[in-house]
Parts: structure tokens; C-alpha cells; sequence
């Protein structure tokens, strides 16, 4: 077997099948922000759980790969009526263990946990890993569905164990329903919150400052991803700067390019990443 080498970053969480057209991309976080991160030049690591035969070694090229064998993979279909999304889990993979994660991954860098679909990513797994920048993004524990698989929002379940654990929490408009005095409960249990509002731009919360960024004017072709995508290029930023305000302004910039392309099409290229720091970063001085 192949030896487990160190990473920079390291995302964990489900990979998805999308539903698309009678096929399906490869989807989630975990794939979003890995290949994100990969372009930015780190050595990316993933966790994750996944039936065996689903082949990620094309569209995850790159990454190294643990991935927990499950009878199944989380499988998300969208329908659209009238203009309005309406978001189905069709299959889930299994949670994702503690130890699943390699010991040589325990200490990386910049830790990503990005669940889509309830997995167990548990204090007890989060806990495993000392003198990370831990990042959340956790919109998968904010989901339910019911028996014909239909997604509803829920609240986070015992918040005040799970997010303190984090250096960084990300956050959707849509996550919260709009919910900003659910927005600032959450706030003051971390660092850092950022509040992300799509074509809006994002709000960060940090030490009882409240700033908001607004994002580029853009032509919108699909936003699936998009953030997932300013999730990694903020936490990278803030690793590298420590700058909450900056790391906002950068992954804004970042970020706004993928909405113009459809789906994996829209992970940042590395030209662009670099175009991002020369404008944003290289103003900040």
C-alpha cells in the first residue's frame, strides 16, 4: 500500500453524485474545495465516504483520497418548478469516522469540515487534530428531508459544542433562512463567522465587528459550488494573512468568476487565483 504523505489541506466530507440530464457529475464540498485548493497549489487531502465502483480518480486528479467503502453515494437530484429549486437526497453515503482520518493528516495545515448530508462529523472527529486553522462549513448539518427524500432546512443540533471547535464558520443566507439573530448567536461562539449572500457579497462577524463585502457584478451561469469555493480561498487567505477582513475581499474576487461557468467548469484556475492576490492582496498594503 501506498504510503499516506502530509497535506495542506484537508477537506472531509461526503463527495456527491448531482443528478443531471439522466447522469450525474461528482459533486460537494469535498469536491469543490479540493480542487480549489489544488490550484492554489497546496497538497490537498479528502476524507470521505463513497460507494466503491464511483471513480474519482478523473475528476479529482491531483488529491489524495481516503475514502470510507459504502453501500451507497449521497445523491442530491434539484427540480426546478416555476424558477424555484426544490432539492432531493436521493441516497446517503455513511458517516465518517475518526478514525478514518491517517495520522499523518492530523496535523495538516488548514482542516476544511464541509458536510452535505448530516455525515458524522462529530466533535469526536473534529477533535482528532491539534494546531490546525479548522474551518466549518456546515450546511449539511442544517439539512433534513423526508420520506420522498425533499430537503428542508433545520437548526444546527448543540451548536455550542461543535462550533467553537472551528477558527472560521461559513455560512449561507440559505442556511439560516434569512435567520440574522440566529446569524449572531452563532457568531459569538467563534472566531470568526462569515455570512455569505451570493451576488450580495458576505458579511463577516469577528471581536463585535460586523463588515460587509460586496461581491463584483457578474453574468450568473451557475452558482452551484460557488461557495464552496470562497469557503477555501477564505480559509487559505486567513492562513496565510490572519486577515479576516482581507480574506473576505479575496475570496469574493475569487469566487465571483465561478458563477460564470457550469459546475466544475467554474473551479478557479490557477491564472485567475493569481490575478485575485495581485488585486486584492496586492492593494492591502
Amino acid at each position: 500500500m501506498k504510503a499516506i504523505e502530509p497535506v495542506d489541506y484537508l477537506v472531509i466530507g461526503h463527495v456527491t453524485k448531482d443528478v443531471l440530464n439522466g447522469g450525474f457529475t461528482v459533486g460537494g464540498t469535498a469536491t469543490y474545495s479540493a480542487l480549489t485548493a489544488r490550484n492554489f497549489g497546496y497538497r490537498v487531502g479528502v476524507v470521505t465516504s463513497a460507494d466503491p465502483d464511483l471513480d474519482l480518480e478523473d475528476v479529482l486528479q491531483g488529491v489524495s483520497v481516503v475514502r470510507q467503502p459504502a453501500v451507497a453515494t449521497t445523491t442530491f437530484q434539484n427540480i426546478y418548478v416555476d424558477g424555484a429549486r426544490q432539492q432531493f437526497i436521493r441516497a446517503v453515503a455513511d458517516d465518517i469516522r475518526a478514525e478514518s482520518v491517517p495520522p499523518a493528516w492530523r496535523n495538516t495545515p488548514i482542516v476544511h469540515v464541509g458536510p452535505v448530508s448530516q455525515e458524522g462529523c462529530t466533535v469526536e472527529l473534529v477533535s482528532v487534530f491539534t494546531d490546525s486553522l479548522i474551518g466549518m462549513t456546515p450546511q449539511g448539518w442544517m439539512r433534513q428531508w423526508d420520506d420522498q427524500g425533499r430537503v428542508f432546512p433545520r437548526l444546527l443540533t448543540d451548536p455550542e459544542s461543535i462550533l467553537p471547535l472551528a477558527r472560521a464558520v461559513i455560512l449561507s443566507e440559505e442556511d439560516v433562512g434569512g435567520d440574522l439573530a440566529l446569524v449572531e448567536s452563532y457568531a459569538r461562539l467563534v472566531d470568526i463567522l462569515v455570512l455569505t449572500a451570493g451576488w450580495k457579497g458576505a458579511t463577516v462577524y469577528h471581536q463585535g465587528q460586523v463588515r460587509h463585502f460586496p461581491a463584483r457584478e457578474v453574468q450568473e451561469v451557475d452558482p452551484t459550488g460557488a461557495g464552496d469555493i470562497f469557503a477555501t480561498a477564505y480559509l487559505i487567505c486567513l492562513r496565510e494573512t490572519g486577515d479576516p477582513w482581507a480574506a473576505a475581499r479575496f475570496a469574493n474576487c475569487v469566487a465571483s468568476g465561478s458563477v460564470e461557468r457550469a459546475g466544475l467548469a467554474g473551479i478557479p484556475s490557477p491564472q485567475e487565483i493569481a490575478a485575485c492576490r495581485a488585486q486584492v492582496l496586492g492593494a492591502r498594503e
